[in-house]
């Protein structure tokens, strides 16, 4: 779970710091430049929201945004998400807090909210925390949301989706930019965050979480990573998320090309989306699963729990027809082929 450093980035970050005492240190400056460079698209006057964990790369964000924002004419608050997990988690959230507000920041708003069980436990965090900051950013008027997920956590996201089998949207990673959110670390190792703390002279909280192999992320940080420097040298988190870059831009050409194919393709009615099979056919693999995939997603299912196998099965009725009767998709939602088109709703029958 992305947010803390392990061992490794805090030895590098001491080594780092130990480089260059006595005057701004590089780590500081690389993380003020990754922030300023963020943020300087904005017109003047932008609310912007630091989410803060208290954890190594958040802290980093919250002090460099807190030192950027202000030249630039921009308003600058944090969001603490405490999410109730551990004993302590009110006492975590409310140093963090006092932290964010004792750089400058505010507003500093915490949220606490109920985890739930969907997604698994990682899941249902994540999705518990993006529902937390989307509320914060409506009550609290911000325009712009900053996440401090680091070029490591990049490296880490393809690797969970190559894991999984998926497909180029996800191997591309996350976004810079999407929506309200913004990403200046991406480019940022977890090192330098963590140097950047420690020359700052600012007190991050360790997540326990962050060393548990119960979570995937976890064991492909301490585990599956190291194998992999070990093996191919050093460099892998950098390609890795080199690699994220180059599959964003053709996974961004490829979703373009399909919502194009999707307009002709589409249409919806009583809570049922119909693609038409005629127009569909004559498409390349690649755009005809991205077309069904926003049909699924358009008729109920969650993007979460759509899988490429599932898309997959409704694209056989496509390309494949055999006579299928149905294709049961999360979410009670079906696919189902009848009178040239591919019909996806909840309550679909032969």
């Amino acid at each position: 779970m992305p947010g803390s450093p392990d061992s490794t980035a805090e030895t590098s970050a001491e080594r780092l710091v130990g480089q260059r005492r006595g005057k701004l240190h590089p780590a500081i400056a690389r993380t003020r430049e990754a922030v300023r460079t963020t943020l300087a698209e904005l017109p003047q006057g932008t609310a912007v929201l630091v989410a803060c964990s208290g954890g190594t790369d958040s802290l980093a964000l919250a002090a460099a945004t807190a030192f950027e924002a202000p030249k630039l004419g921009l308003r600058a608050g944090a969001v603490v998400v405490d999410h109730g997990l551990q004993a302590d988690s009110a006492h975590v959230a409310e140093t963090a807090a006092e932290q964010c507000r004792t750089l400058g920041l505010a507003p500093v708003d915490v949220r606490v909210v109920e985890v739930g069980s969907d997604g698994g436990p990682e899941g249902a965090a994540r999705t518990a925390r993006y529902d937390a900051l989307r509320d914060a950013a409506d009550e609290l008027g911000a325009d712009v949301v900053l996440l401090a997920h680091t070029r490591d956590d990049q490296a880490e996201t393809v690797l969970l989706g190559l894991g999984r089998g998926s497909g180029a949207r996800s191997l591309a990673g996350m976004a810079s930019a999407v929506g309200r959110l913004r990403r200046p670390f991406l480019e940022v190792p977890r090192a330098t965050t963590a140097a950047a703390c420690i020359a700052s002279g600012l007190r991050p909280w360790h997540d326990p979480h962050n060393d548990n192999p119960q979570y995937t992320r976890v064991r492909v940080r301490h585990e599956v990573l190291p194998v992999l420097e070990e093996a191919l040298g050093p460099g892998v988190v950098e390609a890795l998320a080199r690699t994220a870059g180059l599959l964003r831009a053709d996974a961004d050409a490829l979703d373009q090309l399909a919502a194009d194919v999707a307009e002709t393709a589409l249409s919806r009615a009583e809570g049922q989306v119909r693609s038409d099979i005629g127009v569909l056919v004559e498409e390349p693999a690649a755009i005809r699963t991205r077309v069904l995939r926003q049909a699924a997603l358009e008729a109920g299912c969650r993007a979460t729990d759509l899988t490429a196998g599932h898309v997959a099965s409704v694209d056989a009725l496509v390309t494949d027809w055999r006579g299928q009767r149905w294709i049961d998709l999360p979410q009670g939602v079906r696919a189902i082929r009848k009178g040239g088109f591919i019909i996806l709703g909840p309550d679909v029958t032969g």
